[in-house]
């Protein structure tokens, strides 16, 4: 299927205007860039009943998050924990407030946004030991934060996606906190690795295969092990008796291949996976809310698909 004519059009007007790589800036840099598309392109004006911003004791120091409640919700909620995109070295709060406003509107569940550490300032384990704190927290003080403990799912967009991933794992192996669903938009699953996605979708497709050896880079000390499953879920051992999957891919996408694969180790292992594969779309194009009418369908679809598996638990 050919790219979509207006990703297209998006992408010609961007590679029109000079600007500098992201291997070729510091990371302030990045973060700023990455942070002004997102006010640019993002959702507008989504309608929420009530948003709290709190902090929660984490391994490293507090850990920011912000809990965006549906229009007339009441009593505990089901609630997915969010973790954003950013190649763990971008993203924050306000970068993906528009996108977890339009999740929790369309899935009529609470969200609660995990502004985990970032590299190079904190490598790896930083980002995964941040998001599995945050969600036994949230799970140990669910009723002060009006959440049904019984009823999380975990989610993520990109590098976001990743911990989503990897903290579902991890608590399936430690016991105790069940979660309910999992929402894996555009997931990277591995570092390091090979794949005809990565290749043929190198250059010129929204994300490139550079800034995300880049990205890498500054998040995986020098010796770190790229083979763990806390650093690459798709090497995890054992897949069974994890939650339902929700998993959106892009066509065009360099991460593609290892977000299918991981999919179809779910699949094989018996979980149930919904795989929403936008044919003629690139990573993350959801971002682009105010471009592309798909992308506000593309959330809401995949909200209302967690809100099924967050009611059948």
């Amino acid at each position: 299927m050919p790219l979509d004519p207006l990703v297209k059009a998006f992408l010609d007007k961007a590679a029109a205007i000079p600007r500098p790589k992201a291997w070729d800036v510091p990371p302030a840099m990045t973060r700023q860039s990455f942070a002004a598309m997102m006010q640019l392109t993002g959702p507008k004006d989504v309608p929420v009943g009530k948003i709290d911003n709190f902090t929660m004791p984490g391994p490293g120091g507090e850990i920011r998050a912000r809990a965006y409640a549906p229009v007339a919700a009441s009593g505990p909620l089901p609630t997915l924990i969010y973790f954003h995109g950013g190649g763990f070295v971008a993203g924050s709060l306000e970068s993906h407030d528009g996108l977890c406003r339009l999740l929790a509107a369309e899935g009529g569940f609470k969200v609660i946004a995990v502004d985990y550490r970032l590299a190079p300032e904190h490598v790896f384990p930083a980002a995964v030991d941040d998001a599995i704190a945050a969600t036994v927290w949230i799970e140990a003080n669910a009723t002060a934060l009006g959440v049904d403990g019984g009823r999380i799912a975990l989610g993520g967009d990109s590098a976001g996606a990743m911990l989503a991933a990897i903290v579902t794992q991890v608590m399936k192996e430690k016991g105790g906190i069940r979660i309910a669903a999992q929402l894996l938009m555009f997931p990277n699953t591995q570092i390091g690795g090979e794949t005809a996605s990565l290749n043929e979708f190198a250059v010129g497709y929204f994300l490139e295969r550079r800034a995300i050896e880049y990205f890498h880079s500054l998040y995986l000390p020098a010796g770190a092990d790229r083979a763990s499953p806390r650093g690459s879920p798709l090497r995890g051992k054992d897949f069974a008796g994890l939650p339902p999957a929700y998993v959106m891919l892009g066509g065009y996408d360099p991460l593609h291949d290892e977000g299918q694969a991981y999919a179809e180790k779910l699949r094989a292992a018996g979980v149930k996976v919904t795989i929403a594969d936008y044919a003629d779309m690139v990573h993350c194009f959801i971002y682009l809310q105010t471009i592309l009418p798909q992308a506000h369908d593309a959330v809401a679809r995949a909200a209302k698909a967690i809100r099924e598996a967050l009611d059948a638990a």
